[in-house]
């Protein structure tokens, strides 16, 4: 790699893996440049999808610590670089391969993990972070007061057995019991 506009694009590529979340690997062969233009709108602002050559960005791949994608670089090949959340990026990839079946998931990579294309696909299937930690507080909250109420329920068992002790003993008191002997004896 002698010339500098090559190791460029190299030094380029490996900061842009190295500064990603997540790197999904497509095959975009047969796609309109209009149809690029509108899979690019589908990732979000989130994510950068460039088209890229085979030889440089296994390079830079290389350079930047992935070495699980080597097997993937052949035919034409595009990189979503996903610099938020890759739940929506990998969303965008699946709903627009499914309206364009020439839009191939080849596989990619996640926070340093390999991912293959079914596993990009189940990416796809889970709900946002935003949704997922909506959840985790809604559960959280539930347990916290089903706590308060269980803390609350036995003192106000108490309280209701103890009104009821009470009753009890005043309906006894006034009807069968004899009066005390001090108020005979007057």
């Amino acid at each position: 790699m002698a010339r500098p506009d090559k190791a460029a694009a190299v030094a380029e590529l490996a900061d842009q893996f190295r500064s990603s979340n997540a790197a999904v690997l497509t095959e975009y062969r047969g796609l309109t440049v209009a149809q690029l233009k509108e899979l690019r709108r589908s990732l979000g602002e989130n994510a950068q999808y460039a088209v890229v050559k085979n030889t440089l960005t296994k390079i830079a791949a290389n350079e930047a610590g992935i070495n699980a994608l080597d097997d993937l670089f052949a035919g034409p090949t595009a990189v979503a670089f996903v610099t938020g959340d890759p739940v929506e990026s990998a969303k965008g990839l699946r709903d627009f391969a499914k309206e364009n079946p020439n839009l191939v998931i080849k596989g990619g990579v996640l926070d340093g993990k390999a991912l293959s294309a079914d596993e990009i696909k189940k990416l796809a299937d889970l709900e946002s972070r935003e949704v997922l930690l909506a959840k985790l507080a809604g559960a959280m909250k539930g347990k916290q007061s089903q706590a308060a109420a269980l803390f609350q329920a036995l003192p106000s068992k108490f309280v209701r057995t103890a009104e009821a002790l009470r009753a009890q003993k005043e309906e006894q008191g006034g009807a069968g019991t004899p009066a005390p002997v001090e108020a005979a004896s007057e």
